[in-house]
């Protein structure tokens, strides 16, 4: 069994065919669904969709959003995170250094949901774009009790040696499948075994091949295989591998 350890199926993209995309993930072996929310308007949404039991969800305020995030949404979401306490993380949240015009305003939110994670013993869900080493800084000033996932990572094998040492665990997605992503690539195969999870980051990136297109869980298998090629394994010990992170990580039962 494979952990889609990132996807948005929240996102209107899947409003008409929802149930078909969760179908086809099964039918590739993908089935259990990690959920992270984006801005306080969907945490409904998101929230709905973990009454299933092959989801699990995360609450949280991503930077790329933050034109839609309002004064308030940070105490919203501690409380939030009371009120249901069976959401597995805080996020996703995090840095993305492309904005520079909210960059310090992004610093901030990011360091509130760091001091709600840490206060309730929960994992954050890190959106990380060209800010590795200054977010891994930040979380050494934090010292997290439970860690967490640096999504979509596609840094250096020093910089996944960096957030490991901090408790950390990056998430693999389709960019390890594009051949010129060599300094990522060097990173998967210098990961311990314990060091990553796999994901979708559905409905966005697609994995080579299928640029243009929507992406879905059901890909996790495709970058299974790439990650095993990479780190010369089989499938199966990815998969094994992989799914018993995601489980340590959010605290899935099984785990």
């Amino acid at each position: 069994m494979l952990i889609d350890a990132h996807c948005h199926l929240d996102f209107p993209d899947f409003a008409a065919d929802r149930e078909a995309v969760i179908a086809r993930a099964r039918a590739a072996g993908v089935a259990r669904f990690v959920v992270p929310a984006t801005i306080r308007a969907r945490w409904g949404e998101v929230l709905a969709l973990g009454r299933r039991d092959d989801v699990d969800v995360c609450l949280g305020l991503h930077p790329y959003f933050m034109d839609e995030h309002a004064a308030g949404d940070v105490e919203a979401l501690g409380q939030a995170l009371d009120d249901h306490p069976w959401a597995v993380a805080v996020g996703e949240c995090g840095i993305d250094a492309r904005f520079t015009e909210t960059l310090e305003a992004q610093w901030r939110l990011f360091d509130a949901q760091l001091r709600l994670a840490r206060s309730r013993r929960l994992p954050v869900v890190i959106h990380c774009v060209r800010a590795n080493d200054q977010v891994a800084k930040r979380l050494r000033q934090f010292d997290l009790p439970s860690g967490g996932l640096i999504h979509a990572f596609a840094g250096s094998p020093e910089q996944a040696r960096k957030f490991l040492d901090l408790g950390f665990r990056v998430g693999l997605g389709g960019a390890v499948t594009f051949d010129r992503a060599r300094r990522l690539r060097r990173a998967v195969e210098s990961l311990p075994d314990d060091g990553y999870v796999l994901e979708s980051d559905s409905p966005d990136m697609p994995l080579a091949g299928h640029r243009g297109e929507r992406n879905e869980p059901a890909r996790v298998a495709e970058v299974c295989r790439a990650v095993a090629r990479l780190r010369g394994q089989t499938v199966e010990r990815v998969a094994e591998d992989s799914t018993a992170t995601a489980r340590r990580l959010f605290g899935l039962d099984g785990g």
